[in-house]
C-alpha cells in the first residue's frame, strides 16, 4: 500500500504537508534515523505516526508533559488507533496492564516520560518489547544548552540502548546549530548516520510585528488596538503573574471579557480555562508560558507579548500557535526596555551558583524534618535571610528535582533527599556558562526587536536557517 493511501486509510488526509512525506520515507523504506526541526503545527506528530502503524513492532514516544501525552493519545484513540500512555497519573496497576498490553502488540503508539526509565521494574519489561521506532518529541529538551533542558532527557543514549539501539526520530520547532549537534550526541548516533530535515520558518501568513512602548499605557492602548481590530482567539502573553492580574483588570474595566491561566492557579481551574478555549467558549486568554503546550487549536488570529521574552526560542514556539489554519494572523511584540531587567532578575535567579547549590543540599541532608514542617520559608530563612525577592530557593529546588536529587515538596511536607548532587551543580564553571548562555539568549531578543532586516529571515537565521528571501509580511518588510 503507497503512503498516500496509509495516510488516507489511518488519519483521513489526502496528501501529506511540507517534508512528511520525505521524512516518514526515511524511516518507513531507508530504515534511517531522522532529526526535524519543524514549526509548530507544521504536523511533526505524523513523521512518527504513520511508520508506527507501518511497522511490525511497537513505537515509544518519549514526551516531557504528561498533560501533553494525554491529549495526544485521545486524538488517536478517536481515530481508532491502538495508543496509550503510561505516566504517573494513572494507577500501578493499568501501568502494568498498558505495559503488558504493548509488550504484547495490543497497543501500537505508547508515550512515556523520560523518566519512566529510572524506574527498574519497567526497564525489565520493556525490554522484552519489540521495539521498531523510537520518537523523542520535544528533543531540544535534550540539551542543555537549549531553552528547556531536561537532564533526564540527556539520557537518551541509555535509554536507546535498553530498547536495542531502534530506529530513531527527534523532533522539535526550535533548535539552533549547536543544539542540533547536542541532540544527536546525546542521542549516541553518529552524525553520519542521521539526517537533518529543517522546514525554516515556513509560515507566510504570520504577520510579524514589534513596536517599543514606555509604559504602561501604552502597553494598554497597543492591546486595545490589536482587540478592536482583530478578530478573535487571540493569546496576550505575560512574563509575570502581577503584571497579568493588573492587565486583566484594565481590560476587564473596559469590557473586554477574557480568562487567565498561570501557574499559581489549580491544576482543575487551568484545565477548565484550556477547555473554554479549545471549545470556543472563552476567545482571549491572557497567560503566562505556562499555557500553550498542547494547545491544537487552528484559528488563533494572534499572539501578543505584552512582556519581553526570554529568548527566541520560547517566543517562536509560542507565536507558532497562531493561523495554524494558513489565514492571516498577528504576531506582535511589546519592548520596553524596563522589562529587560525583569528577565535579567530572572535569569540571576535562575542560576545559583556551586556554593548555593551546596548550601541548598546539606540544608536538605540534615534539616529535612524542619523544612516539612515549617515549608519553603524555612528554607528562605536559612539561605536567603527571609528576601522574598531571592528566587533562588523555588529555582533550586525544580533543579535539584530535575536530576533526580529530590522527591516531593515542602507543601505536601513529603520532601525527601534521594540521590547526591550531580556533577554540574558542583561545577561553577558549567554553572558560569549556562549564565552566560542564558544572557546571550536574551540579548538575542533585543536584537530580534532592533533588527533592520526582514524578522522572519532574523529568525531563520538564529536557527541556522540561512538563504531565506525577504517574507514581505513583517514591519519591516512592509510597514502598516
Amino acid at each position: 500500500m503507497k503512503l498516500e493511501e496509509q495516510l488516507k486509510k489511518y488519519f483521513g488526509y489526502n496528501s501529506f504537508k511540507g517534508l512528511q512525506k520525505e521524512i516518514i520515507t526515511r524511516l518507513v523504506e531507508e530504515r534511517k534515523h531522522a532529526l526535524v526541526i519543524m514549526p509548530t503545527g507544521g504536523g511533526k506528530s505524523l513523521c512518527y505516526q504513520l511508520p508506527a502503524l507501518i511497522f511490525d513492532g511497537g513505537t515509544i514516544v518519549i514526551s516531557p508533559l504528561i498533560a501533553l501525552m494525554q491529549d495526544q493519545v485521545d486524538t488517536l484513540k478517536k481515530k481508532n488507533i491502538p495508543a496509550d500512555f503510561i505516566n504517573s497519573t494513572v494507577s500501578s496497576e493499568q501501568r502494568r496492564e498498558r505495559l503488558i498490553k504493548f509488550i504484547k502488540g495490543e497497543i501500537k503508539i505508547l508515550y512515556v516520560t523520560p523518566e519512566r526509565f529510572k524506574i527498574k521494574e519497567f526497564t525489565d519489561s520493556i525490554k522484552n518489547a519489540n521495539v521498531s521506532l523510537l520518537a523523542i518529541d520535544e528533543a531540544h529538551c535534550i540539551s542543555e544548552w537549549g531553552h528547556d533542558f531536561r537532564p533526564d532527557y540527556s539520557r537518551m543514549k541509555e535509554i536507546r540502548e535498553i530498547l536495542k539501539n531502534p530506529l530513531t526520530i527527534a523532533l522539535t520547532a526550535t533548535a539552533t546549530p549547536d543544539v542540533q549537534d547536542d541532540i544527536i550526541s546525546k542521542l549516541g548516533i553518529d552524525k553520519k548516520e542521521i539526517k537533518i530535515f529543517h522546514e525554516g520558518i515556513k509560515r507566510p501568513n504570520l504577520r510579524l510585528e514589534a513596536v517599543e512602548v514606555f509604559d504602561e499605557k501604552e502597553t494598554l492602548n497597543k492591546i486595545i488596538k490589536v482587540l478592536e481590530n482583530y478578530q478573535k482567539p487571540g493569546i496576550i502573553y505575560f512574563t509575570l503573574i502581577k503584571t497579568l492580574e493588573k492587565y486583566s483588570q484594565l481590560l476587564k474595566d473596559r469590557g473586554f471579557n477574557h480568562g487567565i491561566y498561570h501557574g499559581k492557579l489549580s491544576p482543575k481551574t487551568r484545565k477548565e480555562v484550556q477547555r473554554e478555549f479549545l471549545n470556543d467558549k472563552q476567545k482571549l486568554i491572557l497567560a503566562t508560558n505556562a499555557f500553550g503546550m498542547g494547545i491544537d487549536k487552528p484559528d488563533i488570529r494572534f499572539v501578543i507579548h505584552a512582556e519581553v521574552p526570554s529568548s527566541i526560542e520560547s517566543y517562536y514556539q509560542e507565536i507558532g500557535r497562531a493561523g495554524r489554519d494558513g489565514k492571516d494572523s498577528l504576531c506582535l511584540l511589546i519592548y520596553n526596555q524596563n522589562d529587560l531587567y525583569t528577565q535579567m532578575e530572572f535569569i540571576k535567579w535562575a542560576n545559583p551558583d556551586a556554593d548555593y547549590y551546596s548550601r541548598l543540599y546539606n540544608l536538605l541532608l540534615n534539616n529535612i524534618d524542619e523544612i516539612n514542617s515549617y515549608g519553603i520559608e524555612y528554607i528562605r530563612e536559612h539561605l536567603s535571610y527571609k528576601d522574598k525577592n531571592d528566587f533562588r530557593v523555588e529555582t533550586a529546588l525544580g533543579i535539584l528535582e530535575r536530576y533526580g536529587v529530590i522527591e516531593g515538596s515542602p507543601e505536601e511536607k513529603n520532601l525527601k533527599v534521594i540521590s547526591k548532587l550531580p556533577p554540574q551543580l558542583e561545577d561553577d564553571e558549567y554553572l558560569k556558562a549556562k549564565f552566560i548562555n542564558d544572557n546571550k539568549k536574551l540579548l538575542s531578543v533585543v536584537n530580534y526587536f532592533r533588527t533592520k532586516k526582514c524578522r522572519r529571515i532574523f529568525i531563520s537565521e538564529y536557527f541556522g536557517f540561512y538563504d531565506e528571501s525577504n517574507c514581505g509580511n513583517c514591519d519591516i518588510c512592509e510597514p502598516s
